[in-house]
């Protein structure tokens, strides 16, 4: 993507309200994205700080939960944002070191939809999670903050408005969802379609032209699939592309890895379609333990049943020692699908037996790679 900095200004503006929320100086901030410069977040935040006035650090190329925390607590960071995992990550490691954040009170999570466990150990330490969508292609999009009267309602609703993936449209963004054929979904938190969107600072193409950003109308199709409630909020319900399709009925790869992750023994989960000779594709949930867990899958599986529904139950659960990862921290799954192409589903669920060709495959295939993934 080629950017203009009026672009990058003009989404800088619609997330001053990060830093002014709650009637707060500026000059008492200090921001961190957790994002490289080549990721919409690391664009951006840039802008905001000085237009606020606030403090900006920038982490580096560096990760790892120590130095991440080191930064944190030394720089007094009151405002961070980042993908889902590296607050597991961090969380994590925090818990097993006994630490604690003196100085953070509001972060941002984007790239995908954070798990009730994240929401629920951030409000323990006293901490403000909220959701955000965005992509590349459209900078930011949404805004955070709840409609008027939302706070009126129990905890566990506000909650629940504030979980949706996505937010709600923010000041000069527009959001809609669309069938196949492109006709325009009601916005009744009931539809789920594509998800078409349109700003000021979207960008209008692909560099050198490859690919099409933007249908016949103007709408940037974002490869999402989501659907939008009567007050505006978007829940993302899948990528297109993850998406799995059982026998004719879809299922949400976001679904079931949000309710893997509250596991506590579960650091991460990514969930793949793998083949099934009756039902064409069935879920496969691929997790990494928690340091010193000795968690199954048998453990797991029944841990899941009360949360989603019995055709959704993931066929099989591999274990793995760690998930591939993009540049900008999120579980590559492109790379998963190419480990356990030929991973396949044989009567896991129902009680028959699996050949014993194919047992002995999926149980030392893939999953046995040089890489470091091991079931």
């Amino acid at each position: 993507m080629v950017y203009s900095h009026r672009s990058s200004v003009l989404v800088s503006m619609l997330f001053t309200e990060w830093v002014y929320r709650g009637g707060r100086n500026g000059a008492a901030e200090t921001l961190m994205s957790l994002a490289p410069l080549f990721h919409a977040n690391g664009w951006y935040f840039p802008y905001v700080a000085p237009i606020t006035g606030s403090k900006l650090v920038l982490p580096g190329r560096n990760y790892e939960p120590a130095m991440l925390y080191e930064l944190f607590e030394g720089e007094r960071v009151t405002i961070t944002c980042g993908v889902p995992t590296m607050w597991l990550t961090l969380l994590d490691w925090m818990e097993r070191e006994g630490r604690t954040l003196s100085h953070l009170r509001v972060v941002f999570s984007a790239g995908t939809a954070a798990p009730r466990s994240l929401f629920d150990k951030f409000a323990a330490r006293g901490i403000e999670l909220n959701q955000l969508w965005g992509m590349t292609e459209a900078l930011g999009l949404t805004t955070p903050s709840l409609r008027p009267g939302t706070l009126d309602l129990p905890p566990e609703q506000q909650l629940a408005k504030r979980m949706n993936a996505g937010g709600r449209a923010g000041f000069g963004a527009q959001l809609r969802i669309v069938d196949d054929e492109e006709r325009p979904l009601p916005h009744d938190g009931v539809a789920v379609g594509h998800l078409r969107a349109k700003a000021p600072w979207i960008s209008s193409g692909y560099f050198k032209g490859a690919g099409d950003a933007l249908d016949e109308d103007g709408w940037l199709k974002t490869g999402d699939v989501a659907s939008i409630d009567p007050d505006g909020y978007i829940a993302i319900v899948d990528r297109s592309k993850d998406l799995i399709k059982s026998g004719g009925e879809w299922i949400s790869s976001i679904a079931l890895e949000n309710a893997a992750c509250g596991h506590p023994d579960v650091m991460q989960a990514a969930v793949i379609a793998a083949f099934h000779p009756k039902w064409q594709e069935r879920p496969l949930l691929i997790v990494t333990r928690k340091t010193g867990s000795s968690l199954d899958r048998e453990t797991l599986l029944e841990f899941l049943r009360p949360s989603v529904a019995r055709w959704w139950l993931p066929d099989d659960v591999v274990f793995v020692a760690e998930m591939p990862m993009t540049a900008t921290g999120k579980i590559h799954k492109l790379t998963l699908r190419e480990r356990f192409r030929e991973y396949q589903i044989w009567g896991t669920r129902d009680g028959s037996p699996k050949p014993p060709a194919l047992q002995a495959r999926n149980e030392s295939g893939p999953s046995a790679s040089a890489d470091g993934l091991g079931a």
